[in-house]
């Protein structure tokens, strides 16, 4: 029933330019030089007196060190849709990586749900690889952490139902602790995959981003997030710039936000 559901809005708030062949692990189709864009978003989601958020995005900081063009924040963005950031008292962190992260310290007011494996992935022993400590941003750990020791934080083991309707799922692969969130909607269960799938070209092809903790875990994260979405078009991808084309904008002045559902 549609009084058992959410909406979902995905928040563009920055892109950066690439080309095909750096968004794939194996050979692509085509020209391997051509231009492939690739988006960072946010994802909202409200209904029965809930303001959730999936994922924080980075900091101005972190777009200047890392030459990404910042278009409007995460907090500013929500702002314009109606939702000041104590509102959100529910902050879902897909996985640690800077881009998914940055901001946790401005949603004062929210619990944090994060799979414990992902803290004990950003804080061990594998950050000692500057080939996987390079997508870290350490002032976003140490502001988790922080806000661990201020009892903020909810380590989730493997599943949780964080509420009806609204489910947490490690799938890993692109980090060891990555997890997706599975919403129920007007359409049907909306798979936010985050970093399981960057594009949707990454999943149809079985053909990774080349960032990746464990390529097994992410194969199989493929065929688990197909299970728990109600059709290829309720999986939403992580940073793919065809969200924007997909879905309807929200219609917000100011803001890059479009209807999932």
């Amino acid at each position: 029933m549609v009084s058992d559901c959410f909406e979902i809005i995905a928040v563009k708030y920055a892109t950066v330019d690439r080309v095909r062949k750096s968004n794939f692990l194996l050979p692509v189709d085509g020209d391997p030089d051509a231009a492939m864009a690739l988006d960072f978003f946010v994802w909202l989601v409200v209904g029965h007196g809930t303001v959730m958020l999936v994922d924080t995005g980075f900091s101005p900081a972190s777009a200047l060190v890392r030459n990404r063009q910042y278009l409007v924040s995460p907090v500013e963005s929500i702002r314009r849709l109606g939702h000041a950031p104590e509102d959100v008292k529910d902050l879902v962190i897909t996985h640690l990586h800077y881009d998914h992260a940055g901001n946790i310290g401005d949603f004062t007011e929210a619990n944090i749900w994060v799979q414990d494996r992902e803290v004990r992935y950003a804080t061990g022993d594998c950050m000692c690889d500057p080939k996987q400590n390079h997508f870290f941003s350490t002032d976003d750990v140490a502001c988790l952490i922080k806000r661990l020791f201020e009892g903020n934080v909810r380590l989730v083991d493997g599943f949780h139902e964080l509420r009806d309707g609204i489910e947490l799922h490690r799938v890993g692969g692109h980090t060891d602790g990555l997890q997706v969130v599975r919403v129920r909607t007007a359409r049907g269960w909306v798979v936010l995959a985050s970093d399981a799938a960057h594009y949707q070209e990454n999943l149809v092809k079985k053909n990774p981003f080349p960032a990746i903790f464990s390529l097994n875990d992410m194969l199989e994260g493929y065929a688990r997030i197909r299970e728990l979405a109600d059709g290829a078009d309720n999986i939403v991808p992580g940073h793919d710039p065809l969200v924007c084309t997909r879905y309807p904008s929200a219609g917000v002045p100011g803001v890059h936000a479009y209807l999932i559902a």
